[in-house]
């Protein structure tokens, strides 16, 4: 698996954590415990760093960097779908991002939310707590509900179980 240092920082990985062998992971980044990174992705903590929490999932083809300026900063039991990018920007606990969703340097997402497949969010955007945010550019649409917060905020479950598999011995072969 690709993991590098870089200028001297390396990246630190917890326990328990998944990270696919194509998938880079480079300088300053911090993967938390059960935190799984899947195939493709890249995570480029070169010039200031990159945090993932605890239990999230990074998905297929994802790309996280950052700027001098500002970290990206991803919370605890979050869902990151397929090729989203997420640059210099910081997403609370619980929250899902949608496949081929892009947020820009500064935005905020706060915890308990939904970014939309294929949004945009502007650089420096910040969004309430629990919301449904979708489009180009990105906009609140309305609250979740106390059941989507609870259908949304457990999605990273279903990816816990995934990354318990492949870390079973033999279950991920090379041929």
């Amino acid at each position: 698996m690709p993991i590098y240092k870089f200028k001297g920082e390396q990246p630190k990985i917890g326990k328990d954590c998944f990270i696919a062998p194509s998938a880079d992971v480079i300088g300053r980044v911090e993967i938390a415990d059960s935190a799984n990174i899947w195939f493709g992705c890249v995570l480029r903590g070169d010039i200031n760093k990159i945090i993932v929490g605890e239990n999230t999932n990074i998905q297929d083809l994802s790309m996280l960097h950052v700027i001098e300026e500002r970290a990206c900063i991803v919370g605890s039991n979050v869902t990151v779908g397929h090729k989203v990018t997420l640059h210099a920007c910081t997403v609370e606990d619980n929250c899902l991002i949608g496949m081929d969703a892009l947020i820009l340097d500064g935005a905020l997402i706060r915890k308990n939310s939904v970014v939309a497949g294929g949004s945009v969010v502007p650089p420096g955007k910040e969004y309430p707590e629990g919301s449904l945010i979708m489009g180009n550019p990105a906009k609140v649409v309305r609250p979740l509900t106390p059941e989507e917060r609870d259908g949304y905020g457990n999605h990273y479950k279903s990816y816990i179980l995934a990354k318990n598999e492949f870390l079973a011995s033999g279950n991920l072969e090379e041929i």
